[in-house]
């Protein structure tokens, strides 16, 4: 099955107290354009994320808002910033990274919450019957083209609130030389 591959860049989603924190007290995120999975969108607004050996502007802040603050970055991020963020599933930020956010209202210490966005594949249940996978398994991603790469170890997760793509970061996307509307194979 062909699936659409989709680049994440670095970005943070941001729970209500800290939307308040950074960017000021009744403030409501502002909705730029809406992403492919239903309900998510891209904001307005950015963030500087701030480590112990540097800093990343501009950083993009997802909505809608979530019950835990977390930044999501690739390796290459990770070392700018000088911080060690483990290889993780957005959400699961327990025992991870800490970071700083930094917005024009004011700063959010997250003594955790900093991770390095893993590959995963985003696919509905209907797909995932055609596919012969159930969530929580993993399976390989085969691309062509001139960097053609097989990307392995790729996470599933099901939900009938999903578009079916895969999720890489920036520098998986930048190694395999990938850009623009490119697909894969489920293998």
């Amino acid at each position: 099955m062909s699936v659409l591959i989709e680049g994440s860049a670095r970005h943070v989603h941001l729970k209500r107290e800290d939307v308040e924190t950074l960017f000021g007290k009744g403030f409501q995120l502002t909705k730029k354009r809406d992403l492919l999975q239903p309900g998510e969108f891209l904001t307005d607004e950015k963030v500087t994320l701030s480590g112990p050996r540097g800093k990343i502007e501009r950083v993009s802040v997802l909505g809608p808002e979530r019950k835990a603050t977390q930044a999501e970055i690739s390796l290459t991020d990770a070392r700018v910033l000088g911080v060690t963020a483990p290889v993780r599933l957005s959400g699961d930020v327990a025992d991870s990274a800490p970071i700083r956010l930094e917005g024009p209202a004011g700063a959010v210490d997250l003594t955790e919450g900093c991770v390095v966005a893993k590959r995963h594949l985003h696919v509905t249940p209907a797909d995932a019957e055609k596919l012969g996978i159930t969530g929580r398994d993993t399976v390989e991603v085969k691309v062509g083209g001139e960097r053609a790469v097989v990307f392995g170890e790729v996470s599933v997760r099901v939900s009938e609130n999903f578009f079916t793509e895969v999720h890489l970061d920036y520098d998986e996307m930048n190694a395999a030389g990938l850009s623009g509307e490119v697909y894969g194979e489920i293998v």
